[in-house]
């Protein structure tokens, strides 16, 4: 093949030479360019493509890998988002427990301090009323023994002065308006 372009290319030069084109390069020229090119194809093909080629597909499985990789972390990270909501959930609802439980706490222990309060307070009561008939008693037994002095001196007097009935009346309405006055 190299034989016969180099036969065209002599034939041709002769007719170059009488007509020449200023666009066309000359045969020699034109020859060793197409021969240049070819092997300049020829090792691309053989050396530079494969290795492009590979290259490529090195890229193209990395990026595969990739969008393999970030496809599995959204998964996973859907599955930690489903997990932290259930989580979430589930504190929630132990929070409402635990808040409903010491409502009812609360309400338990109002209850028990509210029977304690009456308690108290009827004790109390009671306690007031027994005061109060120990104080009427006191009242009572100092009143007893008042009387009785009182009663002992108005005999003491009607023993001294023994009279006659009218008299006897006249002296106790003044030992009672005595008494009545020293109050």
């Amino acid at each position: 093949m190299a034989s016969l372009v180099l036969a065209a290319a002599a034939t041709t030069t002769t007719v170059n030479v009488q007509s020449r084109n200023p666009i066309l390069p000359s045969v020699p020229e034109l020859v060793w360019g197409i021969l240049a090119f070819a092997i300049v194809v020829f090792l691309m093909w053989k050396y530079a493509f494969p290795s492009v080629k590979k290259g490529m597909d090195a890229r193209t499985e990395r990026i595969r890998e990739s969008l393999s990789s970030a496809e599995q972390a959204k998964d996973d990270a859907e599955a930690v988002l489903a997990e932290y909501q259930r989580q979430l959930a589930d504190a929630r609802n132990e929070a409402n427990r635990i808040i409903e439980e010491a409502r009812q706490t609360a309400d338990a222990l109002r209850r028990d301090l509210t029977a304690r309060a009456e308690a108290d307070a009827a004790e109390i009561r009671n306690r007031a009323t027994a005061d109060i008939e120990a104080a009427k008693d006191r009242a009572m037994d100092e009143l007893r023994s008042q009387l009785t002095d009182l009663a002992i001196g108005l005999a003491e007097r009607v023993v001294r002065t023994n009279i006659d009935r009218d008299s006897n009346a006249r002296l106790v309405d003044e030992y009672i308006s005595t008494i009545g006055n020293n109050r």
